[in-house]
């Protein structure tokens, strides 16, 4: 009866999440479901073990939301994103069009601006780039998603998505984990997507494929839409609405401007990683008001939480007279980040109570059992809980919550580096969490006009075969050659 209890609690999140049910109400509701089954003491499972597994992620990882919220609204609201995009415009132009769209997406998205704020510039750009190539818009959505949601969220070492930075108290990582092979897995990626791109536009212009309706109003649509949105908030740090307020800039910064934030985030990232924090006396971290913790656990988030807070500062200053209202940025920011954040957050209080439950050994000694190793069984295990609840980060969190400290068990015993184990999890998360149902993958459908029928299958392709194949290649690589 428990292990049905679960998989009913799953059902119903599931289901009910795709019509556009709030996670904030389903969660604890499909928890107490898992709980009641598994004849357990209902409001402890939910005050003591859902609450608190919550608020746990919630103390780790806001800064997280808050400042990569932060960020991209401002980078939005300077015209820097905007900026980026004209100039790879410009210097590609149309007879490149995909592979403008998909480096302008990249290189916003690693540079740490979320997702939704991309979106929303790119599309835009997309679809005027993309009709004067002969290029039917069907395709804009899957181009998209492998610049914004592939290799620079969960290959490129050193990515200050959130994705990347969730096994880091769990294994005691940093964001620069297994760098060679990251880089191996994200060149797998654009160079797959690429060729499939390209080879779906060649045969859409020889077949005279019509080009699709321009797509008047709909980011400003999909924006208010209150099912996108309820999808959304589980994907990525940042709330659609948002998108809608604040005061953009009339005019653009210069390119060298638009890119200097970026270039901080990336770099400040890197130098608090291997300089800054190594050097650093951190003994009163074993302190019990600061949590009785180690520099392993907390440095990695720290030091994505300066290479916000200097871009921020940096991108402030180069944009200064370019801001005509400030703080409504800024709230409008601070604002992007709460619903994603509790979103999230019960998802994971969710997969506690499940992972809290007797039937759940069942489903560990499972995952424990696959064939092939701890690194196969991980990326199944965080495979199939992205898949289930539609995020990344959702699916992550609560892989490794119920099996992270078994995993860095077997990989002590088997002689695995943890940083190859961060790795893996992070590029599983980022895999089957494409479903049709996933905010990422609604929020850039609607924008872009699309709809499942028309675009899903490239987005397939993009998202998650072609991440797919480079997982399968870290596998083996690091199951060879270890981690590098």
């Amino acid at each position: 009866m428990g292990l049905f209890g679960i998989l009913l609690g799953l059902a119903l999140l599931v289901g009910l999440a795709f019509r556009g049910w709030s996670i904030l109400l389903l969660a604890p509701g499909a928890a107490l479901i898992a709980a009641a089954f598994a004849g357990g003491p209902l409001l402890a499972f939910w005050t003591q073990t859902f609450m608190d597994s919550a608020s746990r992620f919630v103390a780790q990882f806001f800064p997280l939301f808050l400042l990569g919220a932060l960020f991209g609204k401002l980078m939005e609201d300077s015209g820097s994103v905007a900026a980026i995009a004209d100039f790879m415009t410009e210097r590609l132009g149309s007879s490149r069009a995909i592979l403008t769209v998909v480096l302008a997406g990249a290189l916003v998205t690693y540079g740490g601006v979320s997702l939704f704020v991309a979106v929303f510039v790119l599309a835009p750009m997309a679809q005027a780039l993309f009709r004067t190539a002969r290029i039917p818009n069907r395709l804009i959505p899957a181009t998209v998603a492998l610049g914004t949601s592939t290799f620079t969220m969960s290959a490129l070492p050193g990515t200050p998505a959130i994705q990347n930075t969730i096994p880091i108290p769990f294994f005691g990582t940093t964001p620069l984990a297994a760098p060679g092979l990251g880089i191996i897995a994200a060149a797998i990626m654009v160079a797959f997507g690429l060729w499939w791109l390209g080879r779906a536009a060649t045969a859409a212009r020889i077949s005279g494929e019509s080009l699709g309706p321009v797509a008047l109003g709909q980011a400003d649509a999909a924006a208010e839409d209150e099912i996108v949105r309820q999808r959304a908030t589980t994907a990525r740090e940042f709330d659609p609405p948002e998108v809608l307020h604040g005061h953009p800039s009339r005019d653009g910064p210069p390119i060298a401007a638009a890119a200097l934030p970026l270039l901080v985030v990336i770099g400040v990232n890197v130098l608090m990683t291997v300089v800054v924090l190594p050097g650093l006396d951190v003994s009163f971290l074993a302190e019990e008001r600061f949590g009785a913790t180690s520099l392993a656990a907390v440095g990695g988030v720290w030091s994505v939480v300066t290479a916000l807070l200097a871009a921020i500062a940096a991108v402030v200053a180069v944009n200064w007279r370019r801001f005509y209202g400030l703080r409504q940025t800024l709230d409008a920011g601070a604002n992007a980040s709460v619903l994603p954040i509790l979103s999230v957050a019960s998802l994971v209080g969710f997969g506690a109570v499940v992972a809290a439950v007797p039937a759940f050994e069942i489903v560990r000694n499972w995952v424990l059992s696959i064939g092939g190793g701890p690194l196969v069984s991980l990326a199944v295990a965080t495979n199939l809980l992205s898949a289930l609840t539609g995020s990344a980060s959702g699916g992550l969190t609560i892989a490794l919550e119920a099996l992270g400290s078994t995993y860095l068990r077997l990989a002590a015993a088997h002689g695995i580096d943890p940083a190859l184990l961060h790795r893996i999890a992070v590029m599983s998360a980022g895999t089957l969490d494409s479903l049709p149902q996933n905010g990422a993958v609604v929020t850039m459908l609607a924008v872009c006009g699309a709809t499942h029928r028309e675009s899903y299958f490239d987005i397939v392709m993009t998202a998650i075969v072609g991440p797919t194949i480079a997982l399968v290649v870290v596998i083996v690589l690091g199951s060879l050659a270890g981690s590098f």
